[in-house]
């Protein structure tokens, strides 16, 4: 794609992300030598300044604060083993006061932003020049822009000043606006932004917002307001927000939206750029154009590396796991996973039937295997990354009698081996931007090394389900279906059975046992793996993991058709209407997910009759677990107490819901301001 000019990257007044904007050259305007008033008040610097509306998205608001806020404290995320500590504040309620970072970052990067956005509003009415069909479809984008990071901040924080005009930062004595202003002004924005955005992106930029983006916040922001009780033209918010989803199902392709057929679909590395599912998307910086070097690292999210276990910590990177990690990041497959901050409750894992649902192993990573880099060494040479120099024979474990008894494998497997399951390739992108390392797959019983060898896939983190007993090219497998002793000592791999990983002391499901001698895994340090959320590990041409192999640079959905789904269900049922009709929704998306098409409708199969709210949450789980929407849901549901205390008792033995429904305005804010004292913390 290709990016805007080098020159508005120097400009003095930062605009850091106009990489979004796809336009003509503007090498020959020199911004920095003349004023910002002047700049602005002609096309081409307001398109730019325009473009930076985007910037409190990507990366900063989406690549993790958000993503981490947006999800923990609810029945769908604990505390892995040992790691207590990180995000206490948001996982469990712990010490929760206004100083916690995480949520002061996204006050800052949705509140920050709002000002970009009236600023380019207020300017697209005093161009000099530029075409006005142009105008009005940049400015519906940034209105659509504004709209969403107020419902960020409305949905989080409660009443919050509703500035439209000038610098929403400057403002030393700000006012809450209530509820009803805060909606009413999100959806205003939203329908100017439906009725004047096209379909297809502005300069077929498909970083930039479009109609269908606007119509599916739309239907988010809806239901969101009717968890406040709010109405409109004497309809109750639940049935507006049935009436939008309902019309973008009916009419999804004329707005250019769909669903895909096949879930695998939705996180395949090859749809990742032009998602067909993706209605608003946070689109990643492109590692081979020159606008890269000009960007700064709050566009290199690393969320994924979150939902990840340490996986050092489990395996000795001396036996069966070949390249390390943690301590010094050189594996090119799994990144440097030194975080292991959350993972998912025994209710998330429970709401997958595996058997059925192909969305578990598109969504977790149960089973743990190493990678070898016969590609880069054929196409590159030994000049190629230090992580990319692995032959296949070095991938290769033999099982020795250490091993096996370090890892309570049966003897009979001894001298057996464990082949690599991925291969990369190496590329050297342009710019300095570092390696970009893509891998394919080794056929299963291909024990030659040969690239002829390889197959592509649709994503190369997902690995086959369930694992067969004769796998040979994974060290370590957590079985969804407990495996008896016997099953277990028949596989020439690590196998823990999920289940034995929870705390029995803890009904709730929500505690993973402590690493003590019995513990019942050998070794003990086993505890240390969960099953990991996958979602934002991007595997593409593109997926940058840079020098510390820390970070992604895939696109990150925001918003994608199967949510539309989930909310008319949702809606239905708060509404008033039947099951059955509520049911149908979620068929949609539980007939895609099923792993075979004759299982959907047998007696025992994924096919609802009727659905109940319990129906709805648990759906909303399987398919959009991680995806910045299950605090929000809970919250319009009114939902912390029933379901925390039923599926996470971690977190429901310090939720107060009198003062947890909201989160706390940051210190940072009311430090700032003139009347900190009468615009309140929101009780913290």
């Amino acid at each position: 794609m290709k990016i805007i000019s080098k020159a508005i990257y120097k400009c003095v007044w930062g605009l850091c992300l106009a990489l979004l904007v796809n336009s003509c050259s503007l090498d020959e305007y020199n911004p920095a030598a003349v004023s910002e008033d002047n700049v602005l008040t002609t096309f081409d610097g307001w398109k730019s300044f325009q473009a930076n509306c985007y910037s409190g998205l990507w990366g900063s608001l989406i690549g993790m604060p958000y993503g981490l806020v947006s999800e923990f404290g609810t029945d769908l995320w604990t505390f892995p083993y040992n790691n207590h500590g990180s995000y206490k504040q948001i996982t469990a309620y712990e010490e929760f006061t206004n100083n916690v970072n995480v949520i002061t970052n996204v006050w800052d990067f949705a509140w920050g932003s709002i000002k970009d956005c009236n600023k380019a509003i207020q300017l697209s009415a005093q161009l000099t020049d530029g075409n006005a069909a142009d105008i009005a479809v940049l400015a519906a984008e940034t209105r659509l822009l504004r709209a969403y990071y107020y419902s960020v901040l409305v949905a989080q924080f409660g009443e919050i000043p509703l500035i439209v005009e000038g610098n929403s930062e400057k403002s030393l004595t700000p006012q809450r606006s209530t509820i009803q202003e805060l909606y009413s002004q999100i959806l205003s924005d939203l329908r100017t932004a439906f009725n004047t955005l096209p379909v297809t992106p502005y300069d077929n930029n498909p970083g930039r917002a479009t109609k269908k983006a606007a119509f599916g916040i739309m239907a988010r922001v809806y239901a969101q307001g009717a968890g406040e009780g709010l109405s409109e033209g004497g309809k109750s918010y639940w049935q507006r927000a049935k009436e939008v989803a309902d019309s973008l199902i009916t009419y999804q392709n004329s707005y250019g939206a769909t669903l895909y057929g096949d879930f695998s679909d939705v996180f395949a590395a090859n749809n990742n750029r032009n998602n067909a599912e993706a209605l608003f998307t946070a689109y990643g910086l492109d590692p081979y154009d020159v606008s890269y070097n000009y960007a700064t690292s709050n566009t290199k999210p690393n969320l994924y590396l979150h939902y990840y276990p340490k996986l050092d910590e489990a395996f000795g990177t001396s036996d069966v796991f070949k390249r390390t990690v943690n301590s010094n990041g050189t594996n090119a497959y799994y990144g440097r996973l030194n975080q292991q901050i959350i993972a998912p409750t025994k209710y998330l894992i429970d709401c997958f039937d595996a058997g059925y649902d192909k969305r578990w192993e598109h969504t977790f990573v149960t089973a743990f295997a190493n990678y070898s880099g016969v590609q880069a060494l054929t196409n590159v040479g030994d000049g190629t990354h230090a992580a990319s120099k692995i032959t296949y024979d070095a991938a290769t474990v033999t099982l020795t009698a250490a091993i096996c008894t370090k890892y309570g494998l049966d003897p009979s497997h001894i001298g057996k081996k464990i082949y690599p399951y991925a291969d990369i390739n190496a590329k050297q992108t342009n710019y300095g931007a570092a390696w970009q390392f893509i891998p394919k797959i080794w056929n299963k019983g291909a024990y030659d090394g040969a690239i002829t060898s390889l197959e592509e896939a649709k994503n190369a983190n997902v690995h086959p389900y369930p694992l067969a007993a004769d796998e040979d090219r994974f060290f370590a497998y957590l079985s969804k279906t407990p495996l008896a002793d016997a099953e277990k000592k028949a596989r020439a791999y690590i196998t823990i059975n999920i289940d034995d990983m929870f705390d029995p002391a803890d009904p709730t499901g929500s505690t993973y046992k402590e690493n003590k001698s019995n513990n019942g895994f050998t070794p003990a340090t086993l505890i240390t793996v969960y099953p990991a959320m996958q979602k934002f590990n991007h595997n593409f041409d593109g997926a940058w993991l840079g020098g510390n192999f820390q970070q992604k640079l895939g696109n990150i959905i925001v918003m994608r058709m199967a949510e539309i789904y989930l909310i008319a269900a949702e809606a239905t049922l708060n509404s008033g209407g039947s099951g059955t009709e509520a049911a149908n929704y979620l068929n949609e998306l539980r007939r895609r997910a099923c792993r075979n098409d004759v299982d959907f409708n047998t007696s025992t199969g994924m096919q609802l009759t009727t659905a109940t709210k319990d129906d709805v949450f648990d759906e909303y789980a399987r398919e959009l677990c991680g995806e910045f929407n299950r605090w929000a849901l809970l919250k319009r549901n009114q939902a912390f107490e029933a379901r925390l205390q039923k599926y996470n008792r971690t977190a429901f033995s310090n939720f107060v819901a009198a003062k947890h429904y909201k989160r706390p305005i940051p210190y940072t804010f009311l430090n700032q301001i003139n009347n900190a004292e009468e615009f309140g913390s929101n009780g913290y």
